[in-house]
Parts: structure tokens; sequence; C-alpha cells
């Protein structure tokens, strides 16, 4: 009889079991499922609104992060062009909206990997908006290498800054003279235009997010042309612009964790 009840108060004692606790240890961890592989496929549309082209080099899908990562890009100039057409009603047009974009293969090696898109997408107005991009890809690092990571410190764009815009300036120059003009007229498109390569080669990452790698023969990089696109450094009549800026301006500027990439010397 004693035994009985001494258990009888253990158990009136013990302490109740939360039923939320017990439903999270006896639940299995929620895995989101992964998401599919990106496969790039050329798109080709067209109707009395719009037309839609858009193109990929077929070694894109070699690397399934950098396809989606184009296709992003894709998806948003589409977006916007799609929107646009939503709202031609309420606003006069001259013939179909369209977007154009066409991403080619400039470089393909097992330590870079670079592809340009390049376009235009018209919804309106005297001529398109110009669509320039680029994409350099490290299949051993699994990802983008961006400006901001290749030179990390807003100081040193100082240097490559300064070569950008003198190899701006001298073009500026060179295509001046070859379409005499009087001075006065001259000098106004020096002080334009200037101001406008000095503002768009400002030293900060954003003003060269665009770059091309230049490889050597050995596979390292040898060059980066910096790509900008009309307005930035210039008129839309001057269309695209680049400046071949070599390693061994590079180099000094360039993260630790980048310089074997670029060749020395």
């Amino acid at each position: 009889m004693v035994l009985l009840l001494a258990v009888a108060a253990c158990q009136r004692q013990a302490p109740t079991p939360d039923p939320a606790k017990s439903a999270q240890s006896n639940t299995a961890p929620v895995v989101s499922p992964a998401a599919a592989p990106v496969r790039l496929q050329d798109v080709s549309e067209s109707n009395q609104r719009y037309l839609v082209g858009i193109s990929y080099p077929p070694s894109a899908n070699k690397y399934p992060a950098l396809a989606a990562e184009l296709k992003k890009y894709s998806d948003a100039a589409r977006r916007d062009l799609m929107q646009a057409v939503d709202g031609m009603e309420s606003a006069p047009q001259s013939g179909p909206y369209d977007l154009s974009l066409n991403f080619t293969q400039l470089v393909d090696s097992p330590t870079v990997v670079a592809i340009a898109a390049d376009g235009s997408s018209y919804t309106g107005g005297a001529h398109g908006s110009p669509l320039i991009a680029r994409f350099v890809w490290l299949p051993r690092h699994g990802r983008l290498l961006t400006a901001k990571e290749l030179v990390p410190n807003s100081a040193d764009w100082a240097e490559i800054s300064s070569y950008a815009r003198e190899y701006l300036h001298t073009a500026l120059s060179q295509r001046i003279d070859a379409d005499p003009t009087d001075p006065a007229e001259r000098a106004e498109l020096l002080r334009s235009a200037g101001r406008m390569i000095d503002e768009g080669t400002a030293p900060e990452a954003a003003n060269f997010a665009q770059f091309e790698p230049v490889l050597a023969p050995d596979g390292r990089i040898r060059a980066l042309r910096f790509v900008f696109p009309p307005y930035q450094v210039g008129p839309y009549s001057d269309g695209t612009q680049s400046v071949l800026v070599p390693a061994s301006v590079l180099l000094p500027n360039i993260a630790p964790d980048y310089r074997d990439l670029f060749i020395a010397g």
C-alpha cells in the first residue's frame, strides 16, 4: 500500500509534456525543393503589338548557375517591354514595340568564361534603349566576378579611372578633328562631351561594371576591356565605347584573391 501511494505521488508531481514541443521534436525539418536547372533556349515571338528576339550561345548551358544569371537578365528586359506593351493603348506609337537581345560567347577557358549581352528595347521615341551587359564567370569559384570584388577599395579605382579618361579624351579629340568645325563649336563639343567622360569614368566600381577579359596565350588575363554604353561617356550618337586597360595597370589594384588570374609584367 505504501509503495503504491509513493508511485502515485511521483506521477502527480511529474511535469506534463508540452504538446507543441513534442510535435516539434517528432516533425522532420521542412526542406525546400531545389530549383530546376535553367535551360536556355532562343526566343522568337511576333504579333501586331510587339516583337521579341533573344538568342543564347549553346555553350552557356555548360554552367547552370551562369545560365540562370543570363535568364534573369533577359527576363527583366522582357518584363520591362511587356509593361510598356500593356500601356500601349494610352500612348501613341509608330509601330510595334520590340526587344532584340543577343548573348555571345567571348571567352571560354577553364579559369574564366565571359559572355556579352548586346541589344536594344524600343518602346517609342526616336530610338531604342541600349541593352549592354557583360558576365564574367569563374568556373573554379562557381560565381560571377564583379567589378566591386575585383577592385574592392574605392581608392584603387583612381589609376584605372585616369587611364580610361586619358584614352577617351584622346579619342574624342580625334573624332572632332576628323570632322572640321569652327573653333567655337569645337570647344563646346570638347567641353560637353569631356564632362560626360569625366562623370562616366569617376573612380567608382559602378562606372566600370561592364568588362571583358582579354586572354594571353597561356590563358591568363592580359587586359580588361571596359565597356561603356551610350550616354555614359558620350552622346547616343557615339554608340558603345570601350577602353582596353592592360594588366600592368590593373594588377597593383586587384584584390589578392584574383591576381593569379592575370599575367604579370
